[in-house]
Order: C-alpha cells, then structure tokens, then sequence
C-alpha cells in the first residue's frame, strides 16, 4: 500500500511526495523501490516526515505501529491520513485529544475504496429493514488482523440502524467459533487466502429471502481515489473523524 500511494502521489498535479519512512527499507533510493521518478532516499523515523516539511502523512503500517506514529504525528502538527486498522483505546483517545487541541487534523478508514463506503452505506440502509445481517470478509493471507477494519466499521454502522437486535439463530455448541466473532451484536467470517486482495459481502436475511451486498478490491489501486481525496481534505477537517463517508 506505501508503495501504491507513492506512485498515485507523484502522478497527481497538486500533491508533491517529499518523503517516505519504511524502517525495513531504508537508505534505499525510492525509484528502484517503487518505480517513480524520484531522488528521494527512503528514511528510517519519522524525524524525515518533519525535516522535509511535511503537511500530510499517509499512514499504512500495522496494529503495532500506528497508534504510536499517529500520536507523533499529531504532536509534531502534521495532518495525518490513517489507513493501517487496530489503534488501540489509548492511542485512539489520546489522539482525538491531540486532534482536538493542536494544528493537525486526522482522518482514519478503515477502507479508502469508494466503492467500499457505498457498500458500507448500503448495509447500513438495508439493515433497517432487514435486521438479520452476517458479514463475511476475505482478504489476502499477507493481512496481520482479522476482522478486517471494514468489516468491524460495517458492524458498527449496522448496529447504529437497525432498530433491534435479531435473537441468534440455532448454532451447533460442540464447534465454538464457527459461527465467527461477534462485533456490535453483528457476526464476522474472515477468510484470509492468497490470491484475494480484499473482499467484502454482507448478507441480510428476511422472510423467505436474503439480500447480498458484495464489493471486491481486485487491486490496490483501487484506495488510490479515496487516500488522494483525504490528502486534499483532511487541513480541512476538525480534529479527528473516522471514516471516508464524511468527505463524499
């Protein structure tokens, strides 16, 4: 994903790309990295964000990363473009204090597809009339968390609709798990498998009928629109908001 966002910025008009940090890759020229026309040395700390001037950083690290470099980011004012999912509590708390209080705004997806909103969107709508809903989502065998950060978004923007809770269906006991994880009162499956990029349905249930609502990622450039987007808009947001929805 750093790699796909370097090359979606250097091809844009209006955004420049000053800098890029990968611990695992740097002192590296960032052309033979990702393929762009760039002298561009990647950097191993965040300092390199600072010392080139940096007002936007885009951040796809992992849950043990990103609450702690989304914190220094905001300390240090820069606006903060979160794409990486599993900020704990603390850090989340801290940095809507941070977000709220300082210079620097922040924006946090868990899903920069756009097409991945409006299924979120959908759900949430059909699930006021449809309150029975499963969320299956499947991913590349490379991702570090499950659930997916869509599919627990997806849970929560379900349970904020429907106007009640289905009582749970008959499940077989000798087997726990097999109905997947609970999130808001919603069950999640997640399927990690290679050759998926990433994947979502949500399937709704009524009286003798189901509604599917189905989006693929069949490449990572398929963020691109959206993590573009939240660069120009989040100087422009107040303090911390989470979700892309909030800029369409």
């Amino acid at each position: 994903m750093g790699s796909e966002v370097c090359r979606a910025i250097a091809a844009t008009d209006d955004l420049e790309l000053v800098a890029g940090v990968d611990p695992s890759h740097a002192g590296e020229l960032l052309r033979e990295l990702v393929g762009i026309d760039s002298d561009l040395v990647v950097a191993e700390a965040l300092d390199a964000l600072a010392d080139a001037g940096c007002d936007v950083a885009v951040e796809f690290t992992g849950p043990t990363s990103v609450g702690a470099n989304l914190v220094t980011l905001l300390e240090r004012g820069i606006h903060a473009v979160v794409g990486a999912t599993g900020i704990d509590d603390a850090d989340l708390t801290r940095a809507r204090e941070l977000a709220a209080s300082g210079t620097a705004n922040a924006l946090i997806a868990p899903n920069f597809a756009i097409g991945a909103v409006l299924m979120m969107r959908f759900a949430a709508d059909a699930a006021r009339h449809l309150p029975h809903a499963e969320v299956i989502e499947l991913h590349h065998d490379r991702k570090v968390d499950a659930p997916s950060g869509t599919a627990l978004r997806t849970a929560e923007l379900i349970a904020q609709t429907r106007d009640h809770v289905p009582d749970a269906p008959a499940g077989d006991d000798r087997h726990p798990g097999a109905r997947g994880a609970i999130h808001a009162d919603v069950r999640i499956h997640s399927v990690r498998l290679p050759g998926l990029v990433a994947h979502q349905e949500v399937v709704l249930g009524g009286t003798g009928q189901t509604l599917t609502i189905r989006h693929d990622s069949l490449d990572r450039t398929s963020f691109m629109p959206g993590v573009l987007l939240a660069c120009r808009q989040v100087p422009q947001l107040d303090g911390l908001v989470v979700g892309l929805e909030h800029l369409l």
